[in-house]
């Protein structure tokens, strides 16, 4: 991959849950202050750059294990409700990447400051994924694990992408950002904001303007994308557990995309290539942020992101008319 391209000035970055919270570990304190010290040394080059930088990340292996911690002490502690937990999770790693991000900074000499918003974001009470539940949360089970589960703890199971069985739940689609000015104002001034994490916690306004949490998890990149059009920022990035975007994926066709039109992309995606529990929901995203203004998208491994932001790396998806 040899393309280059001006760095933008404005950007928004979404990490994924699973990059931030890999399958293969327990889960402890220790292993996920490491996984974000891992995590902010990977995004210091775009730290360093002179830039509005915007941070959200994903939640669901993370606020899965509340709820199932949650399911196992049910008998003697009352459970919290999913909003309430997407909230745990997003003030819990957002804790850690502050700390870890600002870590990283002092260490190659800059001053700038990370700051986490506490993100409230509007859904439809009417949302027809309130009916139909189908975001994946939580841990990995086989079938006969998954059934035992589900019965044991009342929750709705269902098959991911061929990789096991999962909790699903209500994932509807963003429709405001509560507060979106102060994510604004806040990287106006400089600092690094980690915003929106999980998609946000879920609420509904009412006609007076209260608003109530819902029991939902919304989809991150489809926020992360609904946040840069909101802003008008160009560029947004989606960092995961991939290096690119395939085609044919585990077949002998298998084939990365380096650089592609969103026409193209959108092909891919109507021809079924991206699975719904996998790379389909960031493809969605990414298409959605084109659509509604902005030029490019960039997915890759979350290790690469200062070569992918240089376009050395990940595959980058442009709005046609932006090359």
């Amino acid at each position: 991959m040899s393309a280059q391209f001006d760095i933008p000035n404005r950007i928004v970055v979404a990490i994924g849950g699973n990059a931030t919270h890999p399958e293969d570990i327990e889960g402890t304190s220790r292993e996920q202050k490491d996984i974000a010290r891992v995590t902010a040394e990977a995004l210091l080059p775009l730290a360093l750059e002179k830039n509005q930088l915007i941070i959200t990340h994903g939640n669901g292996p993370v606020v899965g294990k509340i709820l199932m911690r949650q399911a196992l002490t049910r008998d003697r502690i009352a459970p919290m409700p999913l909003d309430i937990c997407v909230a745990h999770s997003q003030g819990g790693i957002a804790y850690l990447l502050v700390q870890e991000m600002e870590n990283a900074l002092r260490r190659a000499g800059s001053e700038r400051h990370a700051a986490c918003l506490l993100t409230q974001v509007e859904v439809d009470p009417n949302d027809p994924a309130f009916q139909d539940p189908k975001k994946p949360i939580g841990t990995f089970y086989s079938e006969d694990d998954a059934k035992n589960v589900g019965r044991e703890m009342g929750w709705q199971m269902k098959e991911d992408s061929g990789r096991g069985w999962r909790h699903v739940v209500p994932s509807p689609a963003p429709q405001h950002i509560c507060d979106i000015s102060l994510i604004e104002e806040l990287s106006r001034r400089g600092s690094i904001v980690i915003a929106g994490g999980g998609g946000g916690i879920p609420v509904v306004r009412n006609p007076d303007g209260t608003r109530f949490g819902v029991q939902a998890v919304i989809d991150k990149d489809l926020t992360t994308a609904h946040m840069a059009n909101v802003l008008g920022i160009e560029t947004m990035m989606v960092l995961t557990a991939v290096p690119q975007v395939s085609i044919h994926f585990g077949t002998p066709q298998q084939r990365a995309l380096d650089h592609v039109s969103a026409s193209e992309m959108r092909g891919h995606m109507n021809d079924g290539q991206f699975p719904p529990g996998s790379m389909g929901p960031k493809i969605d995203a990414a298409l959605r942020f084109i659509d509604g203004g902005g030029k490019r998208v960039i997915i890759a491994h979350l290790e690469e992101a200062g070569a992918a932001l240089r376009g050395a790396a990940g595959t980058h998806v442009a709005a046609d008319d932006h090359g």
